[in-house]
């Protein structure tokens, strides 16, 4: 069974704008998927729908084989989100905003208090939990918003944008997490501006642009799209520059250059090779971000 169905997704507007134009998208359960797209290619109106938020025009989607329409109750039971924006009571504490959530969906008080305290412990908040809320960081708020959609143990968890404004350190921290839990059995829908999280985290991915899907694979498939990736390399001297002309070689200083190496070339093949022209390889890395560079060529295409 899919953890989401969505067949012929339209939505148009009343002034008439067209956000999706009859959208087909599968997610497997148990997926870790990515939604990408610039901003108004249509991922919040599609997120909306997935919500209900937002009524579609026309089309059907089922959550873990519950259509949103005949079955909206069971399928919004199972669901988790954590939205762009902040939602919640900036005036009330922070375990009670959790506790609250669970006691919507007539989790038992016992229960809700032992997850709670789990939650709050994993994202680092155990401390903040008699806080209110608007006396709690951004990235604070933003680990608040994931406890708060975790406390009902969905099977499908919708992360919109969720590390937005968090630290590098954090953010690193929010992913270990995010991975235990897709590890055990939840699946994920991500959509993100930090495209390297998509490579780091995710299975597949779907890229949506003016309302279409104008890709949709696995991550790793996706950036096999990419013909060439320029490589930084640092090595003690840079010597036999007439050699690595061969390469579109472009010189930064005595101990650094940039290469171009097609992805279906063998990286360690030509590593080994500047090494046998007598060059002690210091550092090694990707010139940008990939998945970044095939978002903007499939745009462009």
């Amino acid at each position: 069974m899919n953890a989401v169905k969505i067949s012929n997704l339209t939505k148009t507007y009343a002034d008439g704008t067209e956000a999706l134009k009859g959208i087909d998208l599968d997610i497997a359960q148990g997926d870790f998927f990515a939604l990408l797209g610039a901003n108004g290619a249509g991922k919040t109106t599609l997120i909306s729908i997935l919500t209900s938020l937002c009524r579609k025009t026309a089309g059907d989607v089922s959550i873990f084989g519950n259509n949103i329409d005949t079955h909206h109750p069971q399928a919004k039971k199972i669901m988790g989100v954590v939205p762009q924006e902040i939602n919640f009571n900036f005036f009330e504490k922070s375990e009670d905003i959790v506790l609250t959530q669970a006691g919507y969906f007539g989790i038992q008080r016992k229960v809700a208090l032992k997850d709670c305290e789990w939650l709050l412990k994993k994202l680092e908040l155990w401390n903040k939990r008699h806080t209110t809320a608007k006396s709690l960081s951004g990235g604070m708020k933003r680990r608040l918003m994931i406890a708060r959609a975790l406390i009902t143990r969905p099977k499908l968890l919708i992360l919109d944008e969720p590390t937005a404004g968090v630290d590098v350190e954090l953010r690193h921290s929010m992913w270990e997490f995010i991975q235990e839990l897709n590890a055990n059995g939840t699946t994920i829908l991500l959509t993100t501006h930090y495209l390297e999280e998509v490579e780091q985290l995710c299975k597949n991915a779907a890229m949506i642009n003016h309302g279409q899907i104008v890709a949709n694979d696995s991550v790793r498939n996706l950036i096999k799209q990419i013909e060439v990736e320029t490589y930084v390399i640092s090595v003690d001297q840079i010597k036999s520059e007439k050699e690595l002309a061969k390469f579109q070689f472009k010189k930064r200083d005595d101990h650094t250059f940039e290469i171009d190496i097609k992805t279906n070339e063998r990286v360690t093949k030509i590593l080994s090779y500047i090494a046998s022209l007598g060059m002690d390889i210091c550092d090694f890395r990707p010139l940008g971000n990939r998945m970044e560079k095939l978002f903007l060529k499939l745009l462009k295409d």
